[in-house]
């Protein structure tokens, strides 16, 4: 029994991609989904190491992180309620190794995850799911090579406005829980460059910021000052896994 003013456990169709499926479909992987708690910093998969379950968040945030020797770990992607983390499976098989990047918990929440083989066997069984998959793995490659060009070309004020929009997309409300560090690190910039962009923000009433919490006051202000990347990658979700149609994800919303 479900502790009386506990927070409702997520659905399954929280995550975008599990919604997609038919009902035959969804009805036929359901018995192998698990939910499980996402705790902030829990690595969900590690370069170099067997992929062991595919996640689909419903509340938590995964961060997609590379490194190179003598600096932490920059985010190369991110994936929420709209994907899938472990898709080397689909590449691999069974003994599918994580590729160089780490998936990292960055927000706190829950996802359901399925055994390896058990997903592998539904991907190489059912057609739809396989279609659904790819054109996720699809998008993700689409949103990797798009930071990657953000990260070297567009102003930090910028990049900053795309890191919170992502991240307002892949929440409930518009209080992130994040310090000002973290943003740094996953940026790949000095802690000060974001100090000064987030209190450009604040100034002009966008945000609000206090230790390890930001609360957007001014999303559509926040649209307008982000760089072409955030509607890129949205338009391309949406017509990857959406197929048109407008999900509850703000990205989408941008198709």
């Amino acid at each position: 029994m479900q502790a009386k003013n506990a927070a409702p456990t997520p659905s399954p169709q929280h995550n975008l991609l599990l919604a997609g499926l038919s009902a035959a479909e969804y009805r036929k992987l359901l018995p192998q989904l698990e939910l499980v708690p996402l705790s902030s910093g829990k690595v969900i998969s590690e370069a170099g190491k067997r992929v062991t379950h595919g996640y689909f968040p419903t509340t938590g945030i995964i961060s997609v992180t590379a490194a190179v020797a003598g600096h932490p770990p920059e985010e190369v992607g991110v994936v929420g309620n709209e994907g899938m983390s472990g898709a080397s499976l689909f590449l691999e098989g069974e003994d599918a190794l994580g590729p160089t990047r780490f998936s990292v918990v960055q927000s706190a929440g829950y996802a359901y995850r399925v055994r390896a083989e058990a997903l592998l066997r539904e991907f190489l069984d059912s057609g739809e799911i396989r279609q659904l998959l790819l054109r996720h793995t699809h998008a993700l490659m689409t949103q990797v090579a798009q930071i990657a060009v953000c990260n070297r070309h567009h102003r930090l004020a910028e990049q900053l406005c795309r890191w919170l929009l992502f991240r307002l997309d892949r929440s409930s409300g518009y209080v992130l829980r994040v310090t000002q560090e973290q943003i740094a690190n996953l940026l790949g910039v000095r802690r000060e460059g974001v100090t000064e962009a987030a209190n450009d923000l604040q100034r002009a009433g966008i945000i609000h910021y206090r230790r390890g919490c930001i609360t957007v006051l001014d999303r559509s202000e926040l649209e307008r000052r982000t760089c072409e990347c955030y509607a890129l990658i949205g338009k391309e979700y949406a017509r990857l896994i959406s197929r048109g149609r407008r999900s509850a994800l703000g990205l989408h919303q941008q198709a």
